[in-house]
């Protein structure tokens, strides 16, 4: 039996969520929108059964709970990581040509998406399994049937947001799901960083900034202790560098290099190409983010059944542990970043050696991805061609477009990944509110769906003009 064939019979027994009859209007789209993340809000805060609350530092940080948008101890433990992970192993795959997908068919489509809910099925299995087995997730009673009933808690919860997010790209909502899930994480935790008035010690101290301002002036305090308070509770630090790296983000989004287009068929049509700096956007930092967190979980597993006692000297290679479950020493520490910048002045090896290791592992990631993602001086040129477009002044060739995109594109592609390897590095070491590259993400996102909310408002307002477009 064929792949294919498989996935035919795959699709014809999962879960699927069905398009709608008739074109919503955004008011409706705006109001699904809303109960999606409502849902993802609620799952949230709905502590997993048969697991004991969590105490400690986060194994995975803020890092990795932003790109995944989990969240520790609750349904959302897994969060969209499954799902991410998946697309991103088929869409290398597919752009590597391993495997081929025509997605000018709909079947072909149809059968890519079963290709994505089965394989993120199957790694919401082996991640449930190997966080129950390196004791990510601390089970109270590690029976058979409380063991069970965690591993289908996990895996009920990624069945749910998998079905969310098809219920918001076929039509129901606005733009992703798995975005808006990240953009609402972010966005809650930087609200909580600066107004959470919660009590974290017994002198009254609140755990968000602004109130923590607040709470010092009225009780005689020094506010410079705000630029260090420890235990990684938001900083004034943290505060300034949230909004200096926002404004970078979002100027560094507007660097391009706009080359001029022209229609071959229509003489007087033009228009522009932008090649950005952010030529691959936030993809290499996501790939970057999955494989520290595929890293550090390795190197748990490794030395919770082989190395608890840090004595086998190759096994330390992989992370040493001290008896709470922090890394010490190996690759499992160099991958951790600190959260706060007394963190990072305590221990600024730790620090240099987290940037260098996501500047650099951005920068290849953005040369891989250039190449099998369809966006290499080639592909481009291929494309630009086969839309009827040619730029002014070469001839329609494609050797003559692709040297002349191959001026550019390898260039930003280096670039551009090593300035959003320097923000995500930079910024999580500084203390950012929601992360480096949860801003990174957020930013990108709240870009796209301003664009989209603009698209949705003109199809309302000038429905034959839309379709003329």
């Amino acid at each position: 039996m064929s792949s294919r064939e498989a996935l035919r019979r795959i699709s014809s027994i999962m879960l699927e969520v069905e398009k709608p009859i008739q074109k919503l209007s955004l008011r409706t789209k705006l109001i699904w929108t809303g109960i999606v993340v409502i849902v993802y809000l609620v799952m949230t805060q709905i502590p997993l059964y048969g697991v004991a609350a969590p105490g400690g530092d986060d194994p995975f940080g803020l890092f990795g709970r932003v790109i995944f948008a989990s969240s520790q101890g609750t349904l959302m433990e897994l969060g969209i990581g499954p799902i991410v992970t998946a697309g991103i192993i088929l869409q290398l795959l597919k752009g590597a040509e391993i495997i081929k997908f025509d997605f000018t068919k709909p079947e072909e489509r149809a059968l890519f998406t079963t290709a994505t809910k089965f394989l993120t099925i199957v790694l919401a299995v082996v991640q449930a399994a190997s966080f129950v087995a390196v004791g990510v997730l601390q089970i109270q009673d590690p029976t058979v049937g409380t063991l069970s009933v965690v591993f289908l808690q996990l895996m009920v919860a990624t069945i749910i947001v998998m079905m969310l997010d098809e219920m918001v790209q076929k039509g129901w909502g606005l733009g992703s799901g798995i975005s808006l899930f990240i953009a609402v994480g972010v966005a809650e935790s930087i609200f909580w960083s600066s107004f959470s008035p919660v009590v974290v010690s017994e002198a009254g101290e609140p755990f968000g900034i602004i109130p923590y301002a607040l709470w010092s002036a009225f009780t005689g305090g020094e506010l410079v202790e705000g630029f260090f308070r420890p235990g990684g509770l938001p900083t004034f630090v943290g505060l300034i560098a949230t909004v200096i790296i926002a404004a970078l983000i979002v100027y560094a989004e507007g660097i391009r290099i706009e080359l001029p287009v022209s229609y071959a068929r229509y003489r007087g049509f033009r228009g522009r190409y932008p090649v950005k700096l952010l030529y691959v956007s936030v993809i290499p930092v996501i790939l970057a983010g999955a494989l520290i967190q595929n890293l550090f979980l390795f190197s748990q597993l490794v030395w919770t059944n082989w190395n608890s006692d840090n004595a086998n000297p190759l096994l330390n290679l992989f992370g040493t542990y001290d008896a709470a479950g922090s890394p010490t020493g190996g690759l499992a520490y160099l991958v951790t970043a600190p959260n706060t910048l007394s963190q990072t002045l305590a221990d600024p090896f730790k620090a240099v050696s987290f940037v260098a290791i996501m500047v650099i592992l951005s920068m290849l990631f953005s040369m891989i991805w250039v190449e099998i993602g369809g966006l290499s001086a080639e592909t481009v040129s291929q494309q630009i061609l086969d839309a009827g477009m040619q730029v002014p002044g070469f001839r329609r060739r494609k050797s003559s477009l692709s040297a002349l995109l191959g001026k550019y594109i390898p260039i930003v592609t280096v670039l551009g990944g090593l300035t959003i390897g320097l923000i995500a590095g930079g910024s999580q070491i500084l203390g950012v509110f929601g992360s480096g590259t949860g801003i990174l993400l957020t930013v990108g996102i709240m870009m796209n769906y301003y664009q989209l909310l603009m698209r949705e408002q003109v199809e309302e307002i000038y429905p034959a003009i839309t379709r003329v477009l």
